[in-house]
């Protein structure tokens, strides 16, 4: 079985971490394939996925990002553009789609961080649409965000929305990627897309302790609630200056 860790942040987002140091734990924890999702931001992701290539690193790299849409956050996965912020969950869905992309629910439910629930995730189950549809949700998740309605969400999944399951550490730095992670049959990126697509994917891992989730928190949250945003919304105007 292969290993995925599925959500990951950097310092060119609101992580800690730098690639090199992302790649070299993901390295030496053994993960075969990892995805960087920044918030509302892909740069990062290609440059991850070169650094793998050039060092020719055993861990192959998904390019991702984490959107901001009207109901929550949703990892985009195996896109090479990004998705707009604050369109709605649905619009967000079809542009991972058209984009030849797959769309996970992170860390669903929680009230904890800006999470889908339970509402919108019964109105996607009861669309028609495949477009519409998500095509996993993130049922391990090691924070204390991460796992405050896991239960529920696992619940719901199973008998609602019958997506994949997957496993991501959420890591903003490095020494806690891989700390939860994706279970899959095969060992490439193919493999594990395809294993999404088939729904036979399996969470698991670990819940952090106290002091991981207290390491570097101030830093983080800084970066999360101040300086993060505020680089969207300038890159936000100069798109819109351009366009």
């Amino acid at each position: 079985m292969g290993r995925a860790d599925l959500q990951l942040h950097s310092d060119l987002g609101d992580g800690l971490s730098s690639l090199d140091a992302i790649l070299d734990s993901a390295e030496q924890v053994g993960l075969d394939v990892i995805a960087l999702t920044d918030h509302d931001d892909i740069h990062g992701a290609f440059a991850l996925r070169d650094l793998a290539a050039r060092r020719s690193s055993p861990v192959q790299v998904i390019t991702g990002v984490e959107v901001t849409t009207r109901s929550g956050h949703l990892l985009a996965l195996w896109i090479e553009d990004e998705i707009p912020m604050l369109c709605s969950l649905t619009e967000a869905i079809a542009r991972v789609h058209h984009a030849g992309g797959l769309a996970v629910v992170p860390h669903p439910l929680s009230y904890l961080t800006f999470s889908i629930g339970e509402g919108a995730l019964r109105q996607l189950a009861r669309s028609h649409d495949r477009e519409e549809m998500v095509d996993a949700i993130e049922l391990r998740n090691p924070s204390y965000a991460g796992r405050v309605r896991a239960r529920r969400a696992a619940w719901l999944n199973a008998n609602v929305v019958r997506a994949a399951e997957t496993g991501s550490s959420d890591a903003h730095h490095a020494a806690l990627v891989g700390t939860c992670w994706t279970d899959f049959e095969g060992r490439t990126a193919d493999d594990l897309r395809r294993a999404i697509v088939e729904r036979t994917t399996r969470a698991d891992g670990r819940r952090w302790s106290l002091r991981e989730h207290l390491d570097g928190a101030a830093r983080q949250q800084w970066r999360s609630m101040v300086r993060d945003p505020i680089k969207r919304v300038r890159r936000i105007r100069k798109r819109s200056s351009r366009a």
